[in-house]
């Protein structure tokens, strides 16, 4: 049985009114490290991304049931100790695919419209550019959608109303629909235009974005990122953008991030890939927002108090 639950993040008010509507004791610690933390007075945590929960930690945890990670990613969560340790892992992907849907669309016609450019030009240049800033259409594009789960799907699915061609690859089988083609990788390099990545941050997916990658694409493309900067080496994407390789990049998230993603390398000095993206015109970057909604917080939080409701539920009947 869940009783008591420990919340690390701060997060819409609803969270915290639902659990304790349904009999839950609520403690809140929005300041405390991991190692300041008695855990083992806890049934359950929830948390976004402000601690990394460690095998330490979780070896401390003698009464948890669950961990509950707002959002999509669960990296910031040692999972095999989780595993191992018999507690339940809980995300909320369900809660923000649409608001990254919608981001990663609304990137992709700012880059192939000239969008942003060409505001700047008429409000720092005073000019009024209209040939160099010809757009293209989706319409009649090929997207290929790397990551075929909640997010990547609910993008496949606005996207439909574009009249564009929908390709996805997933490791799993059997993940297409009406919305998009599943294909094996071959397809994606030899058809798509415009590459759209929607994978978890694994081992494998770190740094899958490379030099090794890019150059099997028969095309020049688009690349939109609204996953997790530590799936592309950024080096090699600037290197591809001044070759050609790649038309344009919108990046909603940089390798450069901290592990919270509030910042970027607040101690460091810019690296040079870096300083290239942030003057260049074939890049759109935004701040990790897209996710970021209004409607999003509340569903995620919503998504997270269903699945401790349940967890309980089915605790209860063992």
């Amino acid at each position: 049985m869940i009783k008591k639950i420990l919340i690390l993040d701060k997060n819409h008010p609803f969270i915290i009114y639902k659990l304790k509507q349904k009999g839950f004791i609520c403690d809140e610690n929005y300041n405390d490290s991991t190692d300041k933390i008695d855990i083992s007075l806890y049934d359950g945590v929830i948390l976004r991304s402000r601690l990394k929960i460690d095998k330490k930690f979780i070896e401390k945890a003698t009464n948890l049931k669950f961990i509950a990670r707002i959002g999509s990613g669960t990296e910031n969560i040692d999972k095999d100790s989780v595993i191992k340790k018999g507690i339940t892992l809980i995300s909320s992907p369900e809660g923000n695919k649409d608001a990254v849907a919608e981001h990663a669309i609304g990137m992709l016609l700012c880059m192939m419209n000239h969008i942003i450019h060409s505001h700047q030009q008429i409000i720092t240049k005073g000019k009024w550019n209209r040939e160099t800033n010809r757009g293209i259409e989706i319409m009649g594009k090929t997207i290929g959608i790397i990551g075929y789960g909640n997010t990547g799907k609910a993008f496949a699915k606005k996207l439909s109303g574009f009249n564009a061609k929908i390709l996805c690859y997933d490791i799993r089988p059997k993940v297409g629909d009406i919305y998009g083609k599943q294909v094996n990788m071959s397809t994606i390099f030899k058809k798509s235009d415009v590459v759209s990545l929607h994978v978890p941050y694994t081992k494998e997916t770190k740094g899958m974005i490379n030099y090794n990658f890019i150059i099997k694409f028969c095309k020049p493309f688009y690349f939109i990122n609204t996953s997790r900067g530590g799936c592309v080496i950024t080096t090699h994407l600037a290197e591809a953008l001044k070759n050609g390789k790649i038309h344009g990049a919108c990046l909603d998230v940089l390798e450069y991030e901290n592990c919270s993603y509030n910042n970027i390398f607040p101690k460091h000095k810019l690296p040079k890939s870096f300083l290239y993206l942030i003057h260049s015109n074939k890049v759109i970057l935004t701040p990790h927002i897209a996710g970021w909604t209004k409607e999003s917080k509340y569903k995620m939080d919503k998504k997270i108090v269903e699945k401790i409701i349940f967890l309980n539920k089915k605790l209860n009947l063992t």
